[in-house]
């Protein structure tokens, strides 16, 4: 009798476990779907076609190459006189995409989508058209705000916290492909806060398919909301390979807010030129931990006002502690101009806390571009790369740091490519350029002069006076 029972009761624990398991395997299938139709149907409805038109001078655009001194040459520019061409400008198409964020005709897209456009046209999912206006754009992040005009309500479609997105998840691009319109993708996120080149830059990547003519559409997450703006694929012949970038929603919401109200951006501005602090840079001044963003250079604004010098190494910035000048220049725009922030500095061995009034970047940058003066972007360091070489003009804390004095100038080697040639010929970090082509050079500009020179001269290498040390001894390097 007490045998039955223990296998009545082992039966029943295997089909517990048994019923468990197909649990399981039941939750783990609902976690891929079994079809993104629904999710299609529902987003779809918000997603319109952009044709923008342009009138571009003759001969601009693609057309027949005929030699100079052909003998078609004349035979060709009868032919375009006889069909009416000749040099009268044409008009110039594009295909885009983009997406409704709100009933009243907000429309959403990408900068490049409508730049220098004479006349936008929104198709929508039922086939009908509007024309739209430019409410404004950013090219920072490469994002447009555009409006139509329209008697009923339009469907829209809600942004998503795209810091909530995490590799792994499913998103689905939906755009106008080549001009196939309202066609759908789906794929996963590849990885998150990806750099391409602006200093605001956080993308998230998918493997989605995006190809040209996506640019501006919406990618989804799967509840229906915007997490990101298609916006670039990285590809070697211009279709889709599988890496595509979607400008994270947290970053379009904001821009998006601004051209909304203002039809312009509003960045905060601290007024500072910086560079990231490497491991040598850290021991040097006696910083625990490389971090922070290094100030190289206070011009005049919000920053020198408040008392930063040159050398100063932002460790916080109002409340948030600053990893790299990447970081803190992304933190400082996001603020509010006008704000009063607290900033904790490293100086001679101990912090500081400045309290500094936020001016406006784009007003500063528009008195840079009236003054013709050319100021880096904060976070992005005075560097250059060329012939292997990470090269920045001199400074008095660079002048420091390799105890120099003060008549030093040149240009300063941060880093060298080991697989270059100048890293085989003996060039290394802290080596200073001080002539090329027995000319004296101090900024990159002068260098790069230089070069052009050699190479319109029929020259192969350029020769340099590199010093180490106060040491000199010319290296010659090959032009490319």
């Amino acid at each position: 009798m007490k045998t039955n029972q223990t296998s009545a009761m082992r039966a029943l624990w295997l089909m517990m476990l048994g019923a468990a398991l197909v649990l399981a395997q039941a939750i783990v299938a609902q976690a891929r779907p079994e079809s993104f139709a629904d999710l299609a149907d529902k987003v779809s409805p918000s997603v319109v076609n952009i044709t923008t038109s342009t009138m571009v001078a003759r001969g601009t655009g693609p057309g027949a190459i005929v030699p100079d001194g052909s003998p078609f040459e004349d035979f060709f520019r009868e032919f375009q006189d006889r069909n009416g061409q000749g040099n009268r400008p044409r008009r110039s198409s594009a295909l885009g995409s983009g997406f409704v964020i709100s009933e009243d005709g907000y429309i959403v897209t990408n900068n490049h989508v409508i730049e220098g456009a004479d006349e936008v046209i929104i198709e929508f999912f039922s086939g009908a058209e509007l024309e739209a206006k430019v409410i404004g754009t950013d090219p920072k992040t490469d994002i447009a705000l555009l409006k139509v005009e329209s008697d009923e309500p339009l469907p829209f479609v809600p942004f998503g916290d795209s810091d909530t997105a995490r590799v792994g998840d499913w998103v689905l691009a939906v755009g106008n492909p080549l001009g196939q319109g309202f066609s759908v993708s789906a794929g996963i996120v590849s990885q998150r806060n990806r750099a391409l080149q602006g200093a605001y830059d956080d993308y998230i990547q998918t493997d989605a398919a995006i190809n040209r003519g996506n640019s501006g559409g919406p990618l989804f997450n799967m509840d229906g909301q915007v997490v990101g703006v298609n916006t670039a694929i990285l590809s070697p012949n211009g279709g889709s390979i599988g890496i595509g970038f979607s400008m994270a929603s947290n970053v379009v919401t904001r821009v998006v807010d601004q051209l909304r109200e203002f039809g312009e951006t509003r960045r905060g501005w601290l007024g500072v030129r910086i560079q990231d602090v490497t491991d040598d840079v850290a021991e040097a001044i006696g910083l625990e931990k490389t971090a922070g963003a290094l100030v190289t250079d206070v011009p005049d604004g919000p920053a020198k006002e408040a008392g930063m010098l040159a050398g100063d190494v932002i460790m916080s910035f109002d409340g948030v502690e600053v990893d790299d000048t990447r970081g803190l220049v992304r933190t400082v725009g996001n603020a509010d101009v006008g704000k009063a922030v607290r900033v904790i500095v490293f100086r001679e061995g101990k912090t500081q806390t400045l309290k500094i009034t936020l001016g406006r970047r784009e007003d500063a940058e528009s008195a840079d571009a009236s003054a013709g003066t050319d100021a880096p972007e904060e976070g992005e360091p005075e560097q250059t790369e060329m012939m292997g070489l990470t090269l920045s003009p001199m400074t008095d804390e660079l002048r420091e740091q390799l105890e120099l004095g003060p008549e030093a100038t040149g240009l300063v080697v941060g880093d060298v490519d080991e697989a270059s040639e100048a890293f085989e010929k003996g060039l290394r970090a802290g080596d200073v350029i001080t002539e090329a082509g027995q000319q004296k050079i101090t900024t990159v500009g002068e260098l790069d002069a230089q070069i052009e020179q050699a190479k319109d001269g029929g020259r192969k290498s350029l020769l340099l006076l590199v010093r180490r040390a106060g040491e000199p001894r010319f290296v010659a390097l090959t032009l490319e």
